[in-house]
């Protein structure tokens, strides 16, 4: 008789924060995968103490409640008492926000926008930095070379409302194509020339426009699509189905454009300006106070798009005198950025946060910030922070020592020329200074936090330790034991150094992990299977002699979907040492970035005195694997 999960069920669901609080829920061989509206809503230690959980793991964004072998009858049951319908979704709105405090709702919704173009921003980061460099080199602004490669680079930055337009769209499930064409608006070339003759108002309206215009901007975009999206949904519920395809977007359109136009962008305008105002009678307290606080809130600036009121009267200022010092707090963040970036890449353990740490630094150095900000430290939260104080201690020093700019120049390394004046050479001392601090500073003061996962955990073999040496199975031949083969060809890896902290600290059971070679999996002793997941990234068997084994490939490879995945038994097979029970495509598996380590795990080890294991570096299918002692 099948085993009641209702009352288990229901605590689960109470204890993660109800029904309310879920976002999306689905399921592996092992564990319950919650995405949640709010995490702090979930009670840790009540569902780690509570019998039928193994234990719970907050990664890859979900809240991950670890059951064990009989995870799909839990999971059914999750299900009928959550009311949710369905493959494991449930009738919310799939684009809702994380709930918490302000900064961490702003944060999960701006890193999640950016997220998907992060290569391409990236990229388009280097490429300006590659063009400052030809810049540096004598190459005209004017020839064909520069002209390509800075529409190249520079293209992707001018034409981000565009591109956000299209993640804010999925993010607040609205029409792409509908996006898209607000984002055209404010980014409509003749517009920004019509405004600047000035006295243009909407049926009366003052239509208050930024000289800056709105390319290259962040927030406008990301309002007006959420309330477009939010006008959407409205006309979808009382338009008639025949006419709805056309007549929607037309009033999604009709509406709000013009509401960017009128009340998000000048919102957005006065912000700015306020901003200006406040620093600028800063400065004529302290310039000491100015720089500290300017360093520690530019780069917050630059996400809501603040910095905007500086700007101006930074280029205001070097039109009427010969040097300026509104701006000088903030050139040198760049590279508080790359030290930040540095000791991630260093420490990381993830191969793609280090692959994308790698362009982000070299677009920092150039003083192109965006991929490093949105790709990492912002997601990463505290070296966020770090750079923030890095950014706070060079600006006190800069307004110390009264270190001033003489033109409006390049950014990063090339915005060196700006600060060097014949008549002060030591302006440009301690520019450089500033620069070298920022950098050490970022580099120094991410060294003393911790460099959270962004992807789940470890992608590659590099963040595997050397195994310790274990104590040779013929000293214990006087006690009952059972030989567990191995089911694949590869490197053997130490169950503490497989990247999953449910295996890793052996909460599923004892046992080992292999770095497959090749693409099989055979049975590791005879038996009859238990488990074979639907995907066919996780097989279970209970071997002759009562072992209870779990065969996982990868690491989070249920995302895959089945994809490479080829199953030859189904359960209640009774199989063979040696007879094949699966194939897996291993290119598949690493072009996901996910890790390929898969677990061989006795599930019951508390029902046996221990579980030794091979002291081989290496194994063949067929190999000597594991040994149960009862």
């Amino acid at each position: 008789m099948a085993k009641d999960y209702t009352e288990l069920a229901q605590d689960i669901v109470a204890h993660v924060g109800g029904k309310d609080n879920i976002i999306k829920l689905v399921h592996c061989v092992t564990r319950l995968r919650f995405t949640l509206k709010d995490e702090s809503k979930a009670d840790d230690d009540y569902l780690k103490q509570r019998d039928g959980i193994v234990t719970v793991v907050k990664a890859g964004g979900q809240y991950q409640v670890v059951i064990g072998n009989h995870v799909p009858d839990v999971y059914d049951t999750v299900l009928k008492v959550a009311g949710i319908q369905g493959e494991g979704g449930i009738d919310v709105n799939e684009g809702d926000v994380p709930q918490g405090n302000l900064l961490d709702r702003f944060i999960a919704l701006v890193s999640g926008l950016f997220q998907p173009m992060l290569g391409a921003l990236s990229a388009a980061g280097m490429l300006k930095g590659v063009v400052a460099i030809l810049a540096a080199f004598g190459v005209s602004d004017t020839s064909g070379l520069y002209v390509i490669l800075n529409a190249a680079g520079d293209g992707f930055f001018q034409f981000l409302p565009v591109i956000l337009a299209l993640t804010a769209a999925k993010r607040f499930k609205m029409e792409q194509f509908t996006a898209l064409a607000l984002s055209f608006a404010l980014v409509y070339p003749d517009i920004a020339t019509s405004f600047a003759n000035g006295n243009v108002d909407f049926l009366g309206i003052p239509v208050i426009f930024p000289a800056s215009t709105y390319l290259s901007t962040v927030l406008p975009i990301i309002l007006t699509v959420y309330v477009g999206s939010k006008i959407e949904h409205l006309f979808k519920k009382i338009v008639p189905d025949v006419v709805k395809v056309f007549v929607v977007p037309f009033f999604v359109l009709l509406i709000t454009v013009p509401l960017a136009f009128l009340i998000i962008g000048p919102v957005m305008n006065w912000a700015s300006d306020l901003i200006g105002v406040i620093f600028t009678g800063i400065y004529n307290i302290s310039p000491i106070l100015y720089g500290l606080i300017l360093g520690a809130l530019w780069q917050v600036l630059v996400m809501f798009g603040l910095h905007w009121g500086l700007v101006p009267l930074a280029i205001l200022e070097l039109q009427q005198n010969p040097s300026g010092v509104i701006l000088v707090a903030s050139i040198a963040i760049c590279f508080s950025q790359a030290g930040a970036l540095l000791n991630i890449m260093i420490r990381t353990k993830e191969s793609k946060v280090r692959e994308l740490a790698i362009p982000a630094f070299i677009s920092a150095l150039f003083g192109v910030t965006e991929p490093a900000i949105y790709g990492i430290t912002l997601p990463m939260r505290t070296p966020f922070i770090m750079t923030c104080v890095a950014g706070a201690i060079q600006g006190a020093f800069l307004g110390l020592f009264n270190v001033k700019m003489y033109v409006m120049g390049g950014m990063g390394l090339f915005s060196i020329p700006s600060f060097i004046s014949s008549e002060n050479g030591s302006n440009l001392v301690y520019y450089l200074i500033a620069i070298a601090m920022s950098f050490v500073l970022g580099f120094v003061l991410t060294q003393f936090v911790k460099i959270p996962y962004l992807y789940g955990g470890p992608k590659d073999a590099s963040a595997i330790t050397e195994e310790k040496v274990v104590e040779p199975v013929n000293d214990l031949k006087e006690l009952k034991q059972e030989i567990i083969a191995s089911p694949m060809i590869g490197k053997v890896v130490k169950l503490e150094n497989v990247p999953d902290e449910v295996f890793a600290t052996g909460a599923m059971g004892k046992g080992i992990a292999i770095d497959p070679a090749d693409g099989i999996v055979v049975a590791p002793a005879s038996g009859e299977i238990t488990l074979v997941f639907p995907t066919g990234h996780a097989i279970g068997m209970r071997t002759e002699n009562g072992a209870e084994i779990l065969i996982h490939v990868g690491m989070d490879t249920v995302s895959l979907a089945g994809k490479g995945f080829k199953t030859f038994v189904q359960v209640g097979d009774k199989v063979e040492a040696g007879q094949k029970l699966l194939e897996f495509d291993l290119t598949a598996i690493r072009d996901a970035n996910l890790p390929v380590i898969s677990p061989v795990i006795v599930t019951n080890s508390s029902e046996f005195e221990d579980v030794l294991t091979t002291q081989d570096s290496r194994v063949n299918a067929g190999d000597y694997l594991l040994t149960t002692l009862a």
